[in-house]
C-alpha cells in the first residue's frame, strides 16, 4: 500500500486533489481511498487530505502519519507545518515552489521534487490554481497513478474548456517532472 499526504491551503483543492488521486488509482484497476483532515475550516489556513493506494482492499481507516509521499500545494507552508513528518526515507516530496531544492532547509531523507506548479497554472489556466498541476507532478514523479486515468479523472471531473486546460496543465507537469 502507498499512502500520500497532502498539505495545501483552505480553498486551494488539497480535498479535491486527493479524490482525483483515488479516482485515477481506481481507474489503473487498483483499490484507494480519499479524506480530508480538517483544522481551523477557513480559506488559506493549512488543510490536509489524503489518500491511498493498494493492489488489495484498504481494511485501514486511520490518518496518514508515515507517508510514502507528500504534496506540498504552497511552499508557504513549510514555515508553518512540519511538511516532512513521517515521511518515509525513501518516499518522495513534491512541493510547488519556484525556489531550488537546496534552499528550502528541509529536514528529510526523502526525494526532494520542486515544480513551480503556480507558473504552469497561470500559464494553463490563467489563475494560481495548482491542485491538477501538482496531480500531474506527482503521476510523473511516482508512477503510482497512469497519466492516462488521471487524464480520465479529470475529464470526468471537469467539463469543456476548463476540463482541456486541466488536461493541458498536467501534461506539462508531467513532462517536466518525469
Amino acid at each position: 500500500m502507498k499512502e500520500i499526504r497532502l498539505h495545501g491551503r483552505g480553498g486551494q483543492g488539497s480535498v479535491t486533489a486527493a479524490e482525483i488521486i483515488a479516482v485515477a488509482a481506481f481507474e489503473d484497476k487498483r483499490f484507494s481511498q480519499a479524506f480530508p483532515a480538517f483544522g481551523v475550516e477557513r480559506r488559506g489556513a493549512p488543510v490536509m487530505a489524503f489518500a491511498r493506494i493498494a493492489d488489495q482492499p484498504i481494511r485501514i481507516r486511520s490518518q496518514i502519519y508515515e507517508p510514502d509521499y507528500v504534496i506540498v500545494q504552497d511552499v508557504t507552508l513549510l514555515d508553518v507545518v512540519n511538511v516532512a513528518s513521517g515521511l518515509k526515507p525513501d518516499g518522495k516530496i513534491i512541493i510547488n515552489t519556484d525556489r531550488p531544492k537546496e534552499k528550502l532547509k528541509l529536514s528529510t531523507k526523502a526525494e526532494v521534487i520542486t515544480i513551480d506548479a503556480t507558473k504552469i497554472a497561470m500559464e494553463v489556466l490563467g489563475r494560481p490554481i495548482v491542485n491538477t498541476t501538482m496531480l500531474g507532478a506527482f503521476s510523473g514523479a511516482t508512477k503510482e497513478i497512469a497519466l492516462e486515468s488521471l487524464n480520465t479523472a479529470i475529464s470526468d471531473r471537469f467539463k469543456g474548456e476548463l476540463g482541456k486546460n486541466n488536461l493541458l496543465a498536467i501534461k506539462t507537469a508531467y513532462e517536466r517532472v518525469s
